[in-house]
């Protein structure tokens, strides 16, 4: 059990339930292929049910880390860091981002926008998920907008949350992984009739790397 100076500290951003962080290659969106350090935070209510991080889930089994700690472990790989989870935004990122950007590091994030955003980010991934649709005014401030399909319906649903971003924002539909055979045939179908839309892969899996 978490003693209350614990858990204020984490209600305030300066401790954070981690679950992993590691150095690798990008595997999606616009910067695929490029060296980051991973920062995945523990916590989500969204609740999808092909989501490849369950474990992630329940915030009350990973430990709450110092960002500090966290910020300093990240300063000896890339110069850039991906935060991820779980559901970031569950929590005030604002600590950890300006701790980052202290030591001159690029912050981005992969989010549902299920919470508002909080945060200073260089690069904002929203990825929408129809159990839980985004608050406040993420979708003004998404870089790129990572729509994962997983039957057809899904392209509607993709449409929908298109409406809502701003001109420059890049659009992607990317297959999830466990039904890709199925539905890579449907996206490619679909970008070539509608080609503000780009593809998205999961390409560390291909690579077999985290």
């Amino acid at each position: 059990m978490l003693n209350e100076e614990v858990l204020l500290k984490v209600d305030q951003g300066i401790m954070l339930p981690l679950m992993e962080e590691f150095y690798t290659i990008q595997g999606e969106g616009y910067h695929k292929g490029t060296a980051a350090y991973f920062i995945r935070i523990g916590g989500c209510d969204v609740g999808c049910h092909w989501c490849d991080v369950k474990e992630s889930w329940n915030a009350e089994i990973h430990p709450p880390t110092a960002i500090d700690q966290i910020v300093k472990n990240a300063s000896h790989y890339a110069d850039t860091v991906v935060v991820t989870g779980g559901e970031p935004l569950t929590w005030d990122m604002g600590p950890l981002t300006s701790a980052l950007k202290s030591c001159d590091l690029k912050t981005h994030i992969e989010t549902s926008g299920a919470y508002p955003l909080t945060g200073d980010w260089d690069w904002i991934c929203l990825s929408p998920k129809k159990n839980k649709l985004p608050a406040g005014d993420i979708h003004k401030n998404a870089d790129e907008l990572k729509v994962i399909v997983y039957n057809k319906h899904d392209f509607k649903f993709a449409e929908e949350q298109a409406a809502k971003v701003g001109e420059t924002c890049i659009l992607y539909l990317q297959p999830e992984w466990s039904v890709r055979e199925r539905v890579i045939p449907l996206i490619v179908d679909y970008v070539l009739q509608n080609p503000k839309w780009k593809v998205s892969l999961q390409t560390h899996k291909y690579l077999h790397i985290p």
